[in-house]
């Protein structure tokens, strides 16, 4: 299951991980901005109110019809800033 927040004008913030420390990797319409190693880094460069999580789904393949397969499932909500944390 992959998981990353997205937030207006092409933010995202997704895991990742940086000279073997866990990161909070700030992206803007693809384009790296920041590595941060706390909420409130990331705080700097998005507002996390605006924050929504994205959840990517790996559905059973038995259970789902090929087409459904190939285009995957996607879930969205609200962020709780305190799940950000590392």
């Amino acid at each position: 299951m992959d998981v990353r927040w997205v937030g207006p004008d092409g933010l995202e913030v997704v895991p990742g991980r940086q000279g073997g420390r866990q990161v909070l990797r700030v992206l803007r319409r693809g384009r790296h901005v920041a590595d941060c190693h706390s909420v409130e880094e990331v705080a700097r460069h998005v507002d996390l109110a605006d924050l929504c999580e994205v959840i990517t789904l790996r559905p059973d393949r038995r259970a789902i019809p090929e087409a459904a397969e190939t285009r995957g499932l996607q879930g969205c909500r609200r962020a709780d800033p305190g799940e950000l944390g590392i």
